[in-house]
């Protein structure tokens, strides 16, 4: 049996008023969205066809300034391929009759790939010294195994930017001539890697020193057979991704920290402590102990233990309060987020330190919203179109920052959120969004700060794609490969470096040219 409906009559009408009406409207709205999932629900049981997926409402795209055509007023425009090397010149003849006259050459420029391979054969001499001891020639640099570093450069290559799966990866360098195993693959893959990995940690510690903004996002992992988290953090100049176990908060400040492995308490971790309600006896606890600095995770626990912490049975846990404060202190103890913002799509976990929205992300929740009669759906549509308007004028003021225009942008967000639409659920929408206002304008005090996360999402799509094609890792080495070369690969293209060059420096190959990249991050920071 269903819940009973009350009924509500009126039998006189000086009994109708306001009040009454806006109760009616809501019960009916609220009574409406839920015959509209009951009919969803008895749809999918009978296996109709499910409602269409709703389109991206694409405010960002619809609300930038029409590009204007510019006409190039000196030259001509350069050739693709003056900036190439010429590794080789033809000279080709003409058959012509006598008589005729030399005009030079017209040069057409053909661009060629080799590949082949190449076997060398090192021949190492043997000594024997006067005393007996036997003598053997060292191995040339850059040979790791049976493979030079070229064909190191161009596994990586070919499985990180080119997404090519290890089977794939052996099956065409078995066409190539190449003799190898799909075990001797993921060797080249994830064996000897070490240097590739600290240049990754490097990248993200210089970006959280010197960033005025991060841009953080997550999507699913697969590790070990188990469903994990794969976390972004970057903006224009870097990237870097960390596989974790979780969601939690925790795990995302141990993202943060960037390698270090030390817990610290001051005054930045009993304010963390106290924000996130940790009680104030456990908080005194920890003060009046004089040891303060803890070198790594089993020092850090046997204080607690020490202190009897861990035996207390109270909501929320005391160890994971005391632990995220702990790790945030040491975060900024070592000089990352100094001022930082940090930009998410209003994740839980991602609220920290200094926070801003995404517009995007907060205009869905408007667009995606269900209606169910025409009154419900023009509301909806009026309100669209009032983000839309202030979304583009909040571009305009990144722009062009004007502080006599903050204080009348400020109050205008007010008249759209606090507006009532007469359609409950929006209504409750609006008031939620509001509830945001200082996260959604920080751009009006930082106007370097981005308005959505567009960024994250873009950068986390070569994840998802291996995601899909090869499932998930099997090894802690192997998921620490996947993410620095992730994180090297996108910051490569966003400092305009090549990754094909960057691989050829690393590995040692004649003629290959890269910059250090954390260097560079910290540069580009500067320069912003």
């Amino acid at each position: 049996m269903g819940q009973p409906i009350e009924i509500k009559c009126f039998p006189d009408r000086h009994f109708w008023h306001a009040g009454y009406g806006k109760a009616l409207l809501a019960e009916n709205a609220a009574l409406q969205q839920t015959v509209g999932e009951l009919r969803a629900e008895i749809a999918r049981l009978k296996g109709v066809a499910a409602r269409p997926a709703i389109k991206p409402s694409g405010m960002e795209q619809k609300t930038e300034p029409k590009a204007v055509s510019c006409v190039r007023k000196h030259g001509t425009k350069e050739r693709k391929t003056a900036r190439l090397v010429i590794h080789e010149e033809r000279m080709i003849t003409a058959a012509v009759p006598a008589g005729s006259r030399f005009k030079g050459y017209e040069d057409f420029v053909v661009q060629d790939l080799v590949v082949r391979p190449h076997v060398v054969r090192i021949r190492r001499e043997r000594w024997v010294t006067p005393e007996g001891l036997p003598v053997l020639a060292p191995m040339p640099a850059g040979v790791a195994g049976h493979f030079g570093p070229e064909l190191r450069r161009f596994v990586l290559l070919q499985y990180h930017q080119g997404q090519v799966t290890v089977p794939r990866l052996v099956t065409q360098l078995r066409a190539l001539g190449i003799a190898i195993s799909k075990r001797q693959v993921v060797r080249l893959l994830n064996a000897g890697q070490s240097g590739f990995l600290d240049e990754a940690r490097a990248v993200l510690r210089a970006g959280l020193e010197t960033a005025p903004w991060v841009s953080v996002d997550d999507t699913g992992a697969r590790h070990r057979l188990q469903n994990g988290c794969c976390t972004r953090l970057g903006n224009d100049h870097f990237a870097a991704f960390a596989t974790t176990g979780s969601k939690s908060r925790l795990n995302f400040l141990e993202v943060l920290r960037a390698g270090y492995d030390d817990y610290v308490i001051n005054s930045e971790a009993l304010a963390c402590m106290r924000e996130r309600g940790l009680a104030g006896s456990v908080m005194a606890q920890l003060t009046a102990d004089p040891e303060h600095h803890f070198a790594d995770e089993a020092a850090w626990m046997q204080h607690l233990h020490r202190l009897g912490i861990p035996a207390l049975t109270v909501t929320p846990d005391p160890v994971r309060l005391a632990t995220e404060g702990a790790v945030w202190s040491a975060i900024k103890a070592h000089g990352l987020l100094p001022d930082t913002v940090i930009l998410s799509d209003d994740a839980g976990q991602f609220a920290i330190n200094r926070h801003a929205l995404c517009w995007v992300h907060a205009e869905r929740l408007v667009h995606k919203l269900d209606t169910f009669t025409d009154r419900q759906h023009a509301a909806q549509q009026r309100q669209r179109g009032l983000i839309w308007w202030f979304y583009a004028d909040l571009k305009a003021y990144r722009r062009d920052p004007d502080p006599r225009r903050r204080t009348a942008l400020r109050a205008r967000f007010d008249r759209i959120f606090r507006r009532r639409t007469g359609f409950a659920t929006l209504d409750r929408l609006l008031e939620r969004l509001h509830a945001n206002k200082e996260e959604l304008l920080v751009v009006l005090d930082r106007p370097d700060v981005p308005l959505h996360t567009n960024g994250s999402e873009r950068d986390l799509r070569p994840q998802v794609i291996k995601r899909r094609i090869s499932g998930g890792t099997r090894s802690d080495q192997g998921r620490d490969c996947r993410d620095a070369f992730l994180g090297l690969l996108l910051t490569c293209a966003k400092l305009g470096i090549s990754f094909w060059e960057f691989l050829g420096h690393r590995l040692g190959i004649p003629g290959a040219d890269a910059p250090y990249l954390p260097d560079l991050v910290r540069m580009r920071s500067a320069a912003a």
